[in-house]
């Protein structure tokens, strides 16, 4: 059944509690077919072929999940030579003519790993078994272990953003899309995401009875380079981004801030094709597979 729920928000905009209305049309159109997807922490548009997503499980095998706009099984692909230890994000890119998706290996709940690693394939077929690496890159950060589930890709730079989960406030990490030796890379510290909803004095004194909300889960750059959308437990948080701005200026600018209401545990998020709306869903089997209007 397609749920349809209009929403009138406040944005969670600046420290200067700032604030800006924006008006939602949030669909519930249609749940996860796939029962082994049934931790899907990261979703991506496919660059190659109309109305259809990619999807990733948090562990288990290194499999894609090809899904349609409504959940529905569409096949997998397994990735050759790839390891599943914590994959948290994918995201869909274009690279000289040639599709690709990345896929993000850097969950580290207990901030332990000496390295973390990122997946590059060719986006394949969705008939296709298997598909090969194109590249991979490992990278650490640069004081010590962090905890992430949010990346995003800018093409047009041929750079890729991390952002941390459990700092305050998160903290955006840069890495060449192509460092080109196979070594161990150090990621560059660009700027924190403070205009994203900070949790309040009782919340940090209880943590688990507000849900984590301020925690980021998910992020994706729109395929027309105008805006982003960073997910966390609270909400969905849009980014416009100026003709020449960076991205972490962009990313430290004011946000729109939509709520999902009743919907929990939201980690998943990408743009579709057009730019116009978000796809967003949430770790569990069956989850519900959400479609946001971004009408601002």
């Amino acid at each position: 059944m397609r749920l349809l729920i209009w929403v009138l928000l406040l944005a969670a905009c600046s420290a200067d509690n700032d604030k800006q209305q924006a008006t939602s049309l949030l669909t519930e159109v249609g749940r996860l077919e796939n029962s082994r997807l049934d931790e899907a922490s990261g979703i991506a548009a496919s660059r190659l072929h109309d109305e259809l997503f990619w999807a990733i499980n948090d562990d288990g095998p290194a499999v894609l999940h090809a899904l349609s706009p409504a959940g529905a099984d569409l096949g997998r692909v397994l990735i050759d030579g790839a390891r599943n230890r914590d994959w948290e994000d994918i995201a869909a890119f274009e690279l000289a003519g040639t599709a690709y998706l990345i896929v993000a290996d850097i969950g580290d709940n207990d901030a332990e790993h000496e390295y973390l690693s990122l997946y590059v394939v060719e986006e394949p077929a969705t008939e296709a078994d298997e598909t090969e690496l194109a590249w991979r890159i490992d990278f650490r950060y640069p004081d010590g272990a962090r905890d992430a589930e949010a990346l995003a890709v800018d093409p047009v730079a041929r750079q890729v953003y991390v952002l941390s989960k459990r700092t305050l406030p998160a903290e955006l990490y840069r890495l060449p899309l192509q460092p080109g030796d196979g070594a161990t890379i150090t990621a560059e510290f660009v700027g924190y995401l403070d205009k994203l909803p900070q949790p309040s004095p009782a919340e940090l004194q209880n943590p688990a009875g507000s849900g984590y909300g301020w925690q980021p889960t998910g992020m994706d750059f729109a395929p027309d380079g105008r805006s982003a959308l960073v997910l966390t437990y609270a909400g969905l948080n849009f980014f416009s981004r100026s003709a020449g701005q960076s991205w972490p200026d962009a990313l430290q600018g004011r946000a729109m801030h939509f709520s999902l209401r009743s919907y929990r545990n939201a980690e998943s998020v990408a743009f579709t094709r057009d730019s116009e709306a978000a796809m967003v869903t949430v770790e569990q089997k069956h989850a519900p597979v959400l479609r946001v209007e971004l009408a601002l």
